[in-house]
């Protein structure tokens, strides 16, 4: 087989996986609108809260929500010097709120510990019931969404309460569409989000 031809192959190949690793990314990503909330939640995940919670703040500054609700996933963040202690995720995302403009006021912790999205959503319809709330605006990384949807539509189903999500643009923590496939996170977020589905719908269907 002549050298050019070997090439222009290869090449074909090239394009051809990076077009289908594009595209699983993409089919990732989903979005249920909701202009505004009775409240806004940020979704637990330690290795994405920096992106999450600042889109949190974001949205808040928008008016479409005028309290966030921060969960808490039971997870220590490093070893703060200055304190001579671990912080908890859940109080971390909480300080970076605040820095970000959102008042203490405004910042509710949920503080019942969950271990995963199917937990975290079963929480937060107990909270909402329990406050009264008819309407939640969830923001999580968008490669998240899709899972998160198909959870929080099977939890809160017959509940009455609204539920939106809202994606936070990959390419600040988590990587883009086109390039995740470089990146050791885009291996664990985009690939692990498709196992972690197929589980969901084998053990979590009710």
């Amino acid at each position: 087989m002549p050298k050019r031809r070997k090439l222009l192959i290869l090449a074909v190949a090239l394009l051809l996986v990076w077009l289908l690793s594009w595209l699983a990314a993409k089919a990732l990503i989903v979005e249920a609108p909701l202009p505004h909330a009775d409240a806004m939640v940020v979704m637990a995940g330690s290795a994405v809260f920096k992106e999450r919670t600042h889109h949190a703040a974001e949205l808040f500054r928008a008016g479409r929500a005028p309290k966030i609700l921060v969960t808490n996933d039971n997870q220590q963040a490093g070893w703060a010097q200055d304190e001579q202690r671990n912080i908890p995720y859940w109080e971390l995302t909480a300080r970076y709120l605040r820095r970000e403009g959102v008042p203490a006021s405004a910042i509710e912790i949920v503080p019942e510990p969950v271990t995963g999205t199917y937990e975290e959503a079963r929480v937060l319809r107990g909270y909402a019931e329990s406050k009264s709330l008819r309407s939640l605006l969830i923001v999580t990384s968008a490669y998240h969404t899709r899972r998160a949807r198909w959870t929080l539509n099977r939890t809160f189903a017959s509940s009455g309460i609204a539920v939106g999500i809202d994606a936070v643009p990959p390419g600040y923590q988590a990587p883009r569409p086109s390039t995740w496939w470089l990146h050791l996170t885009g291996w664990r977020l985009v690939p692990g989000e498709y196992v972690k589905m197929i589980y969901y719908k084998l053990f979590y269907r009710s």
